[in-house]
C-alpha cells in the first residue's frame, strides 16, 4: 500500500464500507476506491457474529482494492453502538512550582489523571476530550499553555465503551488480514466529514441516522460538548413497515426508500402501491398515506429521543445556544421531508449534511451521499494520523542528527515530541492483546 493512502472501515449494522483515500495537492481528500458489503454479523453497532463480520469486511475490502487497484494493509475503524456512553468530569492538578509556566506535560498529567477514573466493570475510556480550563480559579481558558499558575483544572468530556466490544472489532479486523491503525468514535468521524468550522464555532448538533443506531455529536465554540448513541435507526422503521403491512423485509426496505415520507399530510388517500404476493398469493395493496403514517410514528420517536439528549446538554441556556441548529447525515437522512419534521419537533434550523466539505471537487456524486459520511470521516482521520507519524519521524531524525553533532559538546537540548493521543495508545493495547491471544 502506498504510504500516503488511508483506509476507513465503517462497520455498520446494515452495511460495511471500505474507503481508500489520499490527499491531493490542494490538501483535499481524493477517494480512490470504495467497497460495500451487506453487514451480517453486526447488530446495533455491536459485533454479534465474528465469522460473518470477517467475511463482510473481506468482501468490502476486496471491492475497494479492485476499484483503487491497490492493496489494503491498515485501516481506521469506527466504533459506535449501544454500549457507548459519555459523561462530564472535572479534575485538577496542583503544580509543584507555580513560578514556571504551564506546559504540555502538565496537560498530559491532567488527562492521564482522568484515565484513572473508576469505570463500571468491563468498561474502558475511549476518548478524554478537554473542554475548557481554569488556572488558579480563572475560568474559560481555552489554551493554558504558557500561563503561570499553581492549580490547573479542566472540564472533560469522557467517552466510555465496553472493552469486549472494542476487542471484538479488533479481532474481526485482524482476522480479515488487516492491520488496526486506529479506532475513532463514529459521531466524531461523521462530524469531521460533514460540518464546517464555522458551524462548530456557532454551535451545532450533528445527528447521524444509521441502520442500527443514531449518533449525536454536539459542538460549540469549536469544541465537542456532548456525544450520545441511541440504539435505534433506519432498521426499526423497516421493521415497522414489515409488521404493519405484512410484507417481507426486502419489500419493506424498498418501499421505505422509494415511496417513504416522514410527513403523512402530503399523500393523497387514493395513492396506492401494489406489492407482489409471495409465491402464488394475491398482490398486496398499500396506501402511501398508511405507509407514511407508520414511518412518521417511528421517526418522531427517534427524533424525540435525540432531542432529549440535546436538552440534556442544555441548549436552551444562552451560553450553550446552538446557533447553527441541526445537521442530519447518515443513510436515514435521505428520508423525504425528514428535515421539515425535525424542524417542526425541535424548532431548530436543520439541513442535510453531505460529506463534501473536505473532498476533492471532482468527487463522484455517489461518494458525497450522506450514506458515506462516517467512511469519509474515517479516511480523513487515517490521513491525519499518518501526518502525525510523519511529523514524529522528522522530529526523531532531527534529534538524531543534533545528537550526532553535539556528541563532542556535553549538553544535549531536550526536544518535545508530539504527544500520542490516547486513542493511539488504546489501539496499541488492543493490538498487543490480539497478538498475545493468537
Amino acid at each position: 500500500m502506498e504510504q500516503n493512502l488511508a483506509v476507513g472501515l465503517d462497520l455498520g449494522t446494515t452495511k460495511i464500507v471500505a474507503m481508500i483515500g489520499r490527499k491531493n495537492e490542494y490538501g483535499k481528500v481524493e477517494i480512490l476506491g470504495i467497497g460495500k458489503s451487506k453487514s451480517l454479523g453486526i447488530h446495533r453497532g455491536v459485533v454479534n457474529n465474528i465469522t460473518q463480520t470477517i467475511q463482510s469486511i473481506q468482501l468490502a475490502v476486496q471491492e475497494a482494492e479492485a476499484a483503487a487497484a491497490t492493496k489494503i494493509e491498515g485501516v481506521t475503524v469506527g466504533i459506535a453502538g449501544q454500549h457507548i456512553r459519555s459523561l462530564q468530569h472535572s479534575d485538577y492538578i496542583t503544580r509543584a512550582d507555580s513560578e514556571t509556566v504551564i506546559d504540555e506535560e502538565d496537560i498530559e498529567r491532567l488527562i492521564n489523571q482522568v484515565h484513572k477514573l473508576v469505570m463500571l466493570p468491563g468498561e474502558e475510556i475511549i476518548h478524554v476530550l478537554p473542554q475548557e480550563y481554569k488556572v488558579d480559579g480563572q475560568a474559560e481558558i481555552k489554551e493554558p499553555i504558557g500561563m503561570y499558575g499553581g492549580r490547573l483544572e479542566a472540564n472533560f468530556h469522557v467517552v466510555v465503551g465496553q472493552v469486549s466490544s472494542i476487542r471484538n472489532i479488533g479481532r474481526c479486523v485482524k482476522s480479515a488480514g488487516l492491520e488496526l491503525e486506529g479506532i475513532t468514535l463514529e459521531p466524531l468521524a461523521s462530524a469531521n466529514a460533514v460540518l464546517s468550522q464555522e458551524e462548530k464555532e456557532a454551535g451545532v448538533a450533528l445527528i447521524d441516522i444509521g441502520g442500527g443506531t443514531t449518533d449525536l455529536a454536539i459542538f460549540r465554540d469549536g469544541i465537542i460538548r456532548h456525544t450520545a448513541v441511541i440504539p435505534f435507526g433506519g432498521n426499526v422503521i423497516t421493521e415497522d413497515i414489515k409488521e404493519g403491512c405484512s410484507i417481507i423485509e426486502k419489500q419493506a426496505e424498498l418501499l421505505k426508500i422509494k415511496f417513504g415520507s416522514a410527513w403523512p399530510g402530503e399523500n393523497k388517500d387514493n395513492e396506492i402501491v401494489s406489492i407482489p404476493g409471495l409465491r402464488g398469493r394475491e398482490p398486496k395493496e398499500i396506501t402511501l398515506k398508511n405507509l407514511s403514517k407508520i414511518i412518521h410514528a417511528r421517526v418522531v420517536e427517534i427524533v424525540e429521543q435525540v432531542y432529549v439528549e440535546i436538552k440534556n446538554y442544555g441548549h436552551e441556556e444562552q451560553k450553550k445556544k446552538l446557533i447553527a441548529g441541526i445537521v442530519l447525515t447518515g443513510g436515514g437522512a435521505q428520508l423525504k421531508h425528514l428535515k421539515q419534521l425535525v424542524e417542526y419537533i425541535t424548532g431548530m434550523d436543520t439541513r442535510v449534511g453531505y460529506p463534501n466539505e473536505h473532498l476533492a471537487g471532482d468527487s463522484d456524486d455517489a461518494i458525497t451521499s450522506p450514506l458515506f459520511a462516517t467512511a469519509v470521516g474515517l479516511v480523513m482521520d487515517g490521513l491525519k494520523r499518518q501526518d502525525r507519524v510523519k511529523a514524529e519521524e522528522i522530529i526523531e531524525e532531527v534529534i538524531e542528527n543534533e545528537i550526532e553533532e553535539v556528541v563532542e559538546e556535553e549538553i544535549v537540548e531536550p526536544v518535545v515530541k508530539p504527544k500520542r493521543s490516547f486513542l493511539d495508545a488504546l489501539t496499541e493495547r488492543v493490538k498487543d492483546f490480539l497478538d498475545n491471544a493468537e
